[in-house]
């Protein structure tokens, strides 16, 4: 009987949070204790989820508390829903601002003409709304009930956010006659974890819950960063639901299917400059760039199309879909065996190929195969992209593939590429420590792209400020790309450079090789890790370095030539080190055979990269002679 009592307790304790009851204290808190420097959080996010015949009801009440100016923007409420066609509907929507003025608390509650629903797409709708009197102090807080008629969508839960939360809880009912597959993603002790027998209707009822979680960070070199946020997730397993059942609904959906055989003005030219050309190869990368020369993408990425295919081609702009089905519609007019891929962005979780679902798809792109040996993923959206290359953000996703003409779809894993950077560094030590010299970096594959995007996004000047703050002392007095517009050789970077080394004590000069060779922090410095590690690429790294001693100095130390090889030698780090006719020479390579790391190896990724950038910090010491 304790027992039962002490659970009840347990239990009532998360719900006591009745909408506008406030602790005095929650309103006098001015920093969150198990997160120091939040400049907010959440104090509570609780739901509770209930059959009503075969419709799901969620009721949901979540409160807030702001401690600075700098995270105000909190106050901006965005609520996404399939909406569109009615699948889900959000009512009841409550809202206030509370403060704590003079030792008096006041509530101010939002005006409800201030609550916008916008139209995100054909299938999607947005809450928006904004809290009023928000200053640093403030507590909000809001309510909502989330319906659907669906008895298989079943909402998901997310207990973690982008600031901490000190108390989150799921309370979910379910119906027998509706099963799900239950997937529990946390990384920290339940406080909540309890299951119930429930009889209206017959079921069970589950209630999770968490307390003093820390804000969502992102990890170097994630995976599919969102699917680390800490969640329970509810997978009805439909037997009537199939990957060919999804491709012919794509292929029968007005935005989709008869927008692949549109007459796009003026495109003849084009095809008979394609088709004047000799080789499949040839008119692929002739219209794959042209597409992407002429189109501009807008940001936007939906397996369909929005306005069709006519009118982007027509406004030369469109979703990522449509500027794909544009190239598709071209390569088919032009006689190359032409495909369809479609799939879920990085960005937006891992696809789940046994879960068949329209909802996880939201990109389509053209894929061209003549063999088994050799086939080409097109996304003509991004700039970067070249023809050749299966496109960076897609590497490792997994794809639907689609044969439009047959109806035959299926599922299939894209592979990884590779990735070649060289650099050579020539420079001279001065007996003042002053150092100057130059660097060229030669760029393929995705290091070409990884280049050549940060420097047209940054522009040249902030560029070379990047650059400069990575290391402390260096002056970049010019840069120079080379090859940039011609995608089938490398992308060439000249560098001229100054730097100051430490101030000379007379008799000694000491000097850091490891300058501008892209490897100057360590990105795998934290005790533990949540996600795997995801190098996308096979990444081969080459430096040459030729430094001249300064007349009346030699060499009092230099760093040994040394090797570090992983036990799987799946990734490698070679150094060698010598003097020869008045130059030190450094040659250095770094390569891996594998691109992806499970979480669990994470302890050998970090003693390597822990024992390589000591290797590669080891400084040259030279002496007066």
């Amino acid at each position: 009987m304790l027992l039962l009592l002490l659970f009840a307790v347990i239990i009532l304790k998360g719900q006591t949070q009745p909408y506008g009851m406030i602790d005095t204290a929650d309103l006098k808190l001015t920093s969150c204790d198990f997160e120091k420097g939040a400049g907010a959080m959440v104090l509570f996010d609780k739901a509770r989820v209930i059959y009503k015949f075969s419709s799901i009801i969620m009721e949901r009440h979540k409160r807030i508390k702001i401690f600075n100016d700098q995270n105000k923007d909190e106050a901006n409420i965005r609520i996404e829903f399939y909406g569109a066609h009615h699948d889900e509907d959000i009512t009841e929507i409550e809202a206030e601002t509370i403060n704590l003025t003079n030792k008096t608390i006041t509530y101010t509650n939002i005006d409800k003409k201030l609550i916008y629903t916008e139209v995100i797409d054909k299938d999607r709708k947005a809450i928006i709304f904004t809290f009023p009197d928000v200053r640093a102090g403030s507590v909000i807080e809001f309510k909502y009930k989330l319906s659907t008629s669906y008895s298989y969508n079943y909402p998901d839960w997310l207990f973690q956010s982008s600031i901490p939360t000190r108390y989150s809880e799921f309370d979910a009912s379910f119906n027998d006659e509706f099963r799900f597959n239950i997937l529990k993603k946390v990384h920290q002790l339940m406080v909540v974890d309890t299951l119930m027998n429930s009889t209206h209707p017959r079921g069970a009822r589950h209630i999770w819950a968490l307390s003093n979680i820390k804000s969502y960070t992102e990890e170097p070199y994630m995976d599919y960063p969102d699917d680390y946020l800490q969640r329970i997730q509810f997978k009805i397993a439909r037997k009537d639901q199939t990957w060919d059942k999804i491709g012919r609904i794509m292929l029968d959906d007005e935005d989709f299917g008869p927008q692949l055989t549109r007459n796009l003005s003026g495109a003849d030219d084009i095809i008979a400059k394609a088709n004047a050309l000799k080789t499949q190869d040839e008119k692929i990368r002739y219209l794959f760039n042209t597409v992407k020369s002429l189109m501009k993408w807008n940001r936007e990425d939906y397996w369909y199309t929005i306005n069709g295919v006519k009118k982007a081609w027509d406004k030369k702009t469109g979703n990522s879909t449509e500027i794909n089905l544009v190239l598709f519609n071209l390569l088919k007019t032009a006689g190359v065996p032409v495909y369809l891929m479609a799939l879920k962005t990085r960005d937006n979780g891992r696809l789940d190929p046994d879960y068949p679902n329209l909802q996880q798809l939201n990109k389509t792109v053209v894929y061209c195969s003549f063999d088994l040996s050799k086939y080409y993923v097109l996304d003509a959206s991004n700039p970067y992209n070249t023809y050749d290359n299966i496109p960076y953000d897609l590497i490792g996703l997994n794809v639907l593939t689609m044969d439009t003409e047959n109806k035959r779809f299926g599922m299939f894993p894209l592979k990884s590429g590779t990735a070649k950077e060289v650099t050579l560094i020539n420079g001279s030590i001065g007996a003042d420590g002053k150092f100057e010299g130059t660097s060229q970096t030669s760029s393929l594959s995705y290091s070409r792209e990884k280049y050549l995007k940060k420097h047209e996004q940054l522009n040249e000047k902030k560029y070379i400020d990047e650059l400069q703050k990575k290391s402390n002392g260096l002056n970049i007095s010019s840069i120079k790309f080379e090859n940039i517009e011609n995608d089938t050789v490398p992308l060439i970077q000249t560098i001229e450079f100054k730097y100051n080394l430490n101030e000379p004590d007379g008799n000694y000069i000491y000097f850091n090789p490891n300058l501008l060779i892209g490897f100057q922090t360590n990105p795998f410095k934290s005790e533990g890790r949540v996600s795997n590690i995801d190098f996308r690429c096979l990444n081969n790294y080459s430096i040459n370095e030729r430094y001249k001693i300064p007349a009346g100095y030699k060499i009092d130390a230099l760093p040994k030539s040394l090797s570090l090889i992983m036990p799987d030698k799946s990734i490698s780090f070679k150094r060698a080190v010598a003097e020869q006719d008045g130059f030190i020479l450094v040659f250095c390579t770094l390569n891996y055979t594998r691109a992806i790391f499970t979480a669990d190896e994470y302890p050998g990724i970090r003693d390597f990269y822990k024992k390589m950038y000591e290797m590669l910090n080891e400084q040259i010491v030279l002496k007066k002679s």
